[in-house]
């Protein structure tokens, strides 16, 4: 499961952001500040940062040069509200390897952060007992054999298996795969997690149910 880091003072953009790439089933962790972005990258180590470049403390010209010292194998694709091209050469010369001008479509900065992804090469795979996932592919596999998904039963299943044997509420489930901070669509979850239980067959028992709290995937 990849990573993204969004780097982000304007607090409405931050938090479109983390709901849409959560919702396209990327991690993600947001900063306010370059000093916080700094102290976020070095302890989540992400795949892509979405770094603006006007940003309190530290701009996002320093904070990009200075990640450059030492990482080049992380993505940087930097945002901003100017359109002219010394802006634009600036960004790019410290080692950012995109550049978007606000406002933006979320469908083009998510085609461009796929794009980034498969140029740095990056490719991700998990396995927990017979169950097989292909993040690049996004192909599942139970004892060798393709199990068709949808997008959301995809994405469900990418969550629990990146946090196995770690009780999950029905509530994080919600907000997590759906984006949804309230209550009146909790039932989703059930029916979703029927559904994957089913299409994974006799390795859906994995999905178990903690009474009163939400679920577990037990790797056992």
């Amino acid at each position: 499961m990849y990573k993204i880091l969004v780097v982000e003072d304007d607090k409405s953009i931050s938090r479109l952001l983390e709901l849409e790439l959560k919702h396209e089933g990327y991690i993600v962790e947001v900063a306010f500040t370059g000093k916080e972005g700094l102290e976020k990258y070095e302890e989540f180590k992400p795949d892509v940062i979405i770094l603006d470049l006007m940003l309190p403390e530290i701009d996002g010209i320093e904070v990009a040069d200075s990640i450059r010292n030492y990482d080049h194998n992380v993505g940087i694709i930097m945002l901003t509200a100017k359109s002219d091209l010394p802006s634009k050469i600036e960004g790019l010369k410290t080692g950012a390897d995109d550049y978007m001008v606000k406002p933006f479509e979320i469908e083009e900065l998510v085609a461009r952060i796929e794009a980034l992804l498969r140029r740095l090469g990056k490719h991700e795979s998990m396995k927990v007992g017979n169950i097989e996932m292909d993040l690049e592919k996004m192909e599942v596999k139970v004892n060798e054999k393709v199990v068709n998904l949808t997008l959301t039963e995809f994405n469900l299943l990418k969550y629990f298996m990146q946090n196995k044997n770690v009780v999950i509420s029905k509530e994080k489930l919600l907000e997590e795969i759906w984006g949804y901070d309230d209550l009146e669509n909790i039932n989703l979850v059930e029916v979703y997690i029927n559904y994957l239980r089913k299409k994974l067959g006799k390795e859906g028992k994995k999905i178990k149910t903690v009474r009163g709290v939400g679920y577990v995937f037990k790797e056992d």
